[in-house]
């Protein structure tokens, strides 16, 4: 489903120049990786430049999907927008902050990626995630009147209601008590294998990312900046 081979990717300039490169990443179906590291080494580059937000200086394969579409043709050729569709249609991200758009109830964040992907506004998956991450008394409030960590299990939510190929989220339980973060990674795990998807999770939870046995890709600093490596 994804495959990425030598991506490397520099931010900043002279001292405060920081390479990122992952040598090789390879997930199925119904896969899901936690990505894991110290804070700073560029675990959010990396989830950055995976959902085609910043072009490498180098990449010489990735492709999504079955039959892989080439996304690395897509970035060489800074074709704007058919990149902008799958990012639209075949990612979902979950950024620290939730991302929501602060002028729209938490029902019509959610909804909005699936309208503008030309589905239906609801289903019966998204209505189950809102049911176990409590948000249905939460539906018509706008992201304002939410908590922090309801701001985080909504934007969860929002970044899977298209059922895309693969979810991206960074520090998705960040901002949750231990309970509710647990609750929320194993929806994640089992509707990424239901759905067929492929996700990389961003987790400073070494403790939670163990409870449930998640493979991992872990960074290594080098003297340029940080490594990713699959240590499945």
């Amino acid at each position: 489903m994804l495959c990425v081979h030598d991506l490397h990717i520099t931010r900043g300039q002279g001292s405060e120049r920081h390479a990122v490169e992952l040598p090789r990443l390879e997930l199925a179906a119904g896969e899901l990786i936690a990505v894991v590291g110290p804070s700073g080494c560029g675990k959010s580059t990396l989830l950055e430049a995976l959902g085609l937000l910043l072009a490498p200086d180098r990449l010489a394969r990735f492709t999504l999907g079955e039959p892989g579409r080439d996304l690395a043709a897509l970035l060489r050729t800074n074709a704007t927008a058919e990149l902008a569709q799958v990012r639209a249609q075949d990612m979902g991200f979950m950024l620290q902050n939730g991302g929501l758009l602060p002028y729209l109830s938490v029902r019509d964040n959610i909804s909005l990626p699936r309208r503008l992907a030309g589905m239906a506004p609801g289903s019966e998956r998204i209505r189950h995630a809102c049911a176990t991450l409590g948000l249905d008394a939460l539906m018509n409030k706008r992201p304002a009147a939410l908590s922090i960590g309801e701001r985080q299990r909504t934007a969860f939510v929002r970044a899977i209601a298209h059922e895309p190929r693969i979810l991206l989220a960074d520090e998705p339980t960040a901002a949750l008590d231990p309970q509710a973060g647990s609750r929320l990674f194993g929806l994640m795990t089992s509707l990424v294998e239901e759905l067929g998807m492929t996700a990389l999770v961003v987790s400073h939870d070494r403790q939670l990312v163990a409870d449930f046995s998640l493979p991992r890709l872990t960074a290594e600093l080098t003297t340029e900046g940080c490594r990713f490596v699959d240590t499945r």
